[in-house]
């Protein structure tokens, strides 16, 4: 009986004493804005993807609207955000705070009739998001107007100063100024209205300055503007835009409207000129535009500009270095301690592998074979399995094994590079079993399937490589649609090929102004290994990669 009494009183002191003082430190569960749309959002200038740039790591995001919305009242339309964060906006940018949601939303059906997600953004918004600690995020919305001006025999661009509200037009020296045809004059955007609107009359009367009102639907007050038209000597700008790749590179300048300039091309080391043809010459108003290819790489080239016999400007660039996939050929490993490592002892590593985490518990992985696609030298033999806690997927990536959390690892995705690959070539073979293990609820439906391996390649800009991370909670992973990758391309097989196949992997290039900064190969014996998920024994053996310049 006494042993019972002395019981009960240890487990009430003990409950007591756990509801006084909790000592189990809160999980991370990191807040992420995850995707974000809004009303009017549009491509930044130079750019053909309208998504709005995420920055985890400093918990930006950047987003581009056109003329058609009212930047002080708009409208968000989708808001995600990870690990069911509570979302805590500022007060005094909100159209109706009380009216805001504080969850996320996929569109704006998902919310309640009475919701109101009207935000000003003339300045960088704060939006907290709060799960077991707070997370303070910053958006950027930036307003693109497109305002474009052609005039009759115009020599240029219109010089347009956004900041006085002024316009600079030059026309040739046969253009009387009393009487100019203009074709297009958006001088308040594409969904903006202009008095007096030019283009309504066969000519306008530009020989003295003009005085227009540019006016927005959301706006009760129209703008000043000041049109000036001067007479110019030349038939074309002296400025001239270039962008060069690897093989290829773009031109772009201004000529006077209704002509069409001539563009001619070569080596700064030879004499002899090849024009380039006119077909490949886009002209659009005063604008035009060439992309010339089948150039030499780490080479410096000339260019010139003539517009009806007389040259008009010129320039030169430097076509980037091909630079090659160092250690493509996999034929450079060394063991340390049961790790093997996909560079030679001594040697400086660009490649790597998830064994670090997988060998805490067990034998690498991802290890060199003498099965190669040409009987010399190694091949990389990647395979999945299961290792006692839990399934890991053989693999090989371009950066470097960080840490192991627990049973988790920590990579850093990326190398530096600056080329302009449009290839990438590998030898490879691959055993798909069924999909026995499953990590993640959301893959269930893939038990019983075949595995697939999946090779990628991906060049970006990011300001510095991509941190990955596997563990759940805070899982962090490689994705294609950043705003940061340049170019990509991969390619998936679900099916055994008993002997070694050639395969490209063509990079699909989304920015072609962009210069890139990292590049990112990934290899894995098991698609969803990143979510624990495949078929124990699937294996691919990978051998003699190379970037492929044309």
């Amino acid at each position: 009986m006494l042993n019972k009494v002395l019981y009960f009183i240890f487990s009430v002191f003990f409950f007591y004493s756990c509801a006084i003082e909790n000592d189990i430190p809160y999980p991370i569960s990191e807040g992420y804005i995850t995707d974000i749309e809004v009303e009017g959002q549009t491509a930044a200038q130079g750019s053909s993807d309208s998504k709005a740039i995420i920055d985890k790591t400093k918990r930006t995001v950047s987003i581009v609207v056109d003329d058609a919305v009212d930047i002080t009242k708009l409208r968000i339309t989708k808001l995600t955000v990870s690990n069911d964060a509570v979302i805590s906006i500022d007060s005094t940018v909100c159209n109706n705070y009380s009216k805001f949601p504080t969850s996320g939303f996929e569109t704006l059906d998902d919310l309640m009739v009475s919701a109101d997600t009207r935000v000003n953004f003339s300045s960088p918004v704060k939006l907290t998001l709060k799960t077991y600690q707070d997370y303070e995020w910053t958006i950027n919305v930036q307003q693109y107007i497109e305002r474009n001006i052609v005039v009759e025999n115009q020599i240029g661009n219109a010089i347009i100063d956004e900041i006085n509200f002024n316009v600079i037009i030059y026309v040739a020296e046969e253009q009387d100024l009393s009487k100019i045809k203009v074709t297009t004059f958006d001088l308040a955007g594409k969904n903006g209205s202009v008095y007096p609107d030019p283009t309504k009359d066969e000519y306008f009367d530009f020989s003295e300055p003009k005085t227009f009102f540019a006016t927005y639907a959301w706006e009760e007050v129209s703008r000043k503007w000041t049109v000036y038209v001067y007479h110019s000597d030349g038939a074309g700008s002296s400025e001239l835009n270039t962008f060069a790749r690897t093989t290829s590179a773009d031109i772009s300048g201004s000529v006077q409207s209704g002509k069409k300039p001539v563009i001619e091309i070569k080596k700064n080391s030879e004499s002899d000129w090849t024009t380039v043809s006119q077909s490949d010459v886009n002209v659009s108003g005063t604008s035009f535009s060439a992309t010339v290819s089948q150039l030499s790489p780490d080479t410096q080239y000339d260019i010139k500009v003539s517009v009806d016999g007389k040259e008009m400007s010129s320039a030169s660039f430097d076509t980037t270095p091909a630079t090659p996939l160092e250690n493509g050929s996999l034929d450079n490993w060394h063991n340390v301690d049961k790790l093997w490592n996909p560079w030679e002892e001594g040697g400086q590593s660009f490649w790597d592998t998830g064994n670090k985490g997988a060998t805490t518990i067990s034998d690498s992985n991802s290890i060199p074979t003498d099965e190669t696609c040409n009987g010399s030298g190694k091949a990389a033999s990647l395979e999945s399995k299961y290792l006692v806690l839990k399934f890991a997927a053989g693999n090989l990536f371009t950066g470097s094994y960080v840490k192991t959390v627990g049973t988790n690892g920590v990579l850093s995705f990326g190398r530096p590079f600056s080329a302009f690959p449009s290839k990438l070539r590998f030898n490879y073979k691959y055993t798909s079993n069924t999909i026995d293990k499953v990590g993640d609820d959301a893959f269930q439906y893939l038990k019983g399937r075949p595995d697939s391996c999946h090779i990628y390649i991906a060049l970006t800009d990011w300001d510095e490589p991509l941190e990955i991370r596997t563990r759940p909670a805070e899982r962090q992973l490689f994705d294609k649609n950043d705003s940061k990758v340049i170019a990509y391309g991969e390619y998936i097989q679900g099916s055994t090929t008993s002997s070694y196949q050639q395969k490209d992997i063509i990079l699909n290039y989304k920015y072609n102004n962009r210069t890139p900064k990292y590049i990112v190969v990934v290899a894995s014996a098991s698609k969803y290994g990143d979510y624990f998920t495949g078929g124990e024994g699937s294996k691919l053996w990978l051998d003699e990669m190379e970037l492929v310049y044309e």
